[in-house]
């Protein structure tokens, strides 16, 4: 089946260079329509159906995420484009959406190409977007989600509700408050990194908690911590002043 896609960039050269880099070296991928501004990418994406958005985040007219804003049902996937390494990046990995940095590398986009038809799920694509609009808008930290990629499923699992996290191998194992886990195939560096800004902490190389769950500090056996689901995690001795300064924070 043919990828049908629209591109979404106003510098001239970089949408000439992206178009000829997916029809000629992408397979089954053809470039249905382009648009170098704001409103125009609203008035091209009201005619088209396509599949994948290419989408410059900087865009002269304003940011490629309002465009997002004004479509109510996106039933497209997303990847975005961009030339600075920490633009909302950290809100894009949060939605498990794509993003590539210009220049834009050839096995990165194809990639990002091949992960795309495998998806095509437009209800997916809705909460990706939904999550990445809602994490974009500073939403209080109740209502801020992660996306979680299992081996099945995307689940949007609200930070909150995230007890800690636990290295298991190449994967991460999510303890959630409801009682449940989901085991989702990225390392654990990765999430420590992304949750750092919301109160979660490395206290281990096995583990990164919500501090917001800390039920209590042990100090004798070694010192563990019991978390508000009376499970035990290991500390490392050279975490446990850390750990008391963040807690004196919250």
């Amino acid at each position: 089946m043919v990828l049908k896609v629209v591109i979404v960039e106003d510098e001239k050269g970089s949408r000439e260079a992206l178009r000829v880099l997916l029809e000629e070296f992408c397979d089954d991928v053809k470039v249905i329509a382009s648009a170098d501004s704001v409103q125009e990418a609203i008035k091209v994406l009201s005619v088209f159906s396509p599949d994948v958005v290419f989408l410059d985040i900087e865009l002269q007219s304003g940011e490629g995420f309002d465009i997002l804003r004004q479509i109510k049902e996106p039933s497209f996937d997303v990847i975005f484009t961009t030339a600075f390494e920490k633009y909302a990046i950290k809100a894009i990995k949060f939605s498990s959406l794509d993003y590539l940095l210009k220049p834009i590398d050839l096995d990165e986009l194809k990639e990002a190409v091949a992960k795309a038809r495998h998806q095509r799920d437009t209800s997916v694509y809705r909460q990706q977007i939904h999550t990445l609009m809602q994490n974009l808008g500073k939403e209080p930290y109740q209502q801020q989600k992660i996306c979680l990629s299992s081996t099945s499923v995307m689940e949007f699992i609200a930070i909150k509700d995230i007890i800690f996290c636990k290295a298991d191998g190449s994967y991460t194992s999510f303890i959630l408050n409801d009682g449940s886990s989901l085991l989702v195939s990225k390392h654990l560096k990765e999430y420590e990194n992304l949750l750092s800004e919301h109160l979660f902490m490395r206290v281990h190389n096995s583990y990164v908690i919500n501090l917001r769950e800390v039920k209590k500090n042990v100090k004798s056996d070694g010192g563990y911590i019991i978390m508000s689901n009376d499970m035990h995690v290991s500390i490392s001795p050279r975490k446990k002043d850390d750990l008391i300064d963040s807690m004196k924070k919250i």
